[in-house]
């Protein structure tokens, strides 16, 4: 399909990409960017109003304009999560009570919808205990975090586990927003 036409297989589907100021650039735009293509509406939800900087490589990028502040957002109200890594962004939001609880709010027996961490994002997932017997994989420095959370790490490009898609770089981002995708359009998944 040409970068040019979208599609509309996320037609109707709302996808939360909950992020502050160090995000990995690439590893929000291009994301954000695949959705868009794919019909999705998205919302940038952060834990600071106005905009959030991205971090591009070795240096401060993009300026990304927030949508909603998190104690704003209602996780039921979108169909997926999105959780670009960076060092600074996860490790700002993995202090914050009112993101935790939000990225909470997309797991759980009812309510368990597609959840995408690439990077250094799963420390997040870590944070509020959702990595208990999951297969994930993440940027390798994190990976005994991961391990002492409860995960089975592997060093793939791309991991799906119920529903929880995980990278480990800006290098798989081609992968990881496909399947990404494939995991909206399947829904809600079986609780862990």
């Amino acid at each position: 399909m040409s970068t040019l036409q979208t599609s509309t297989r996320l037609q109707g589907k709302k996808i939360a990409i909950l992020a502050t100021d160090g995000f990995e650039q690439s590893e929000l735009l291009s994301p954000r960017s695949a959705l868009l293509d794919a019909g999705a509406k998205i919302e940038i939800v952060s834990i600071k109003e106005g905009q959030i900087t991205g971090w591009d490589e070795d240096k401060w990028g993009d300026k990304v304009t927030v949508d909603k502040l998190v104690t704003n957002a209602d996780p039921a109200d979108y169909d997926a999560l999105m959780l670009p890594g960076g060092l600074f962004n996860p490790d700002s939001l993995r202090q914050d009570k009112d993101a935790k609880a939000f990225i909470d709010g997309f797991f759980g027996a009812e309510k368990n919808k597609p959840v995408a961490a690439i990077c250094h994002a799963p420390w997040l997932l870590a944070e509020i205990n959702k990595l208990r017997d999951r297969t994930i994989t993440s940027f390798p420095s994190i990976k005994s975090d991961l391990i002492n959370a409860g995960a089975n790490w592997v060093d793939q490009e791309v991991c799906v586990d119920k529903g929880l898609v995980t990278s480990r770089s800006p290098a798989d981002l081609e992968a990881f927003n496909a399947k990404f995708i494939e995991e909206i359009l399947e829904g809600k998944h079986q609780a862990h």
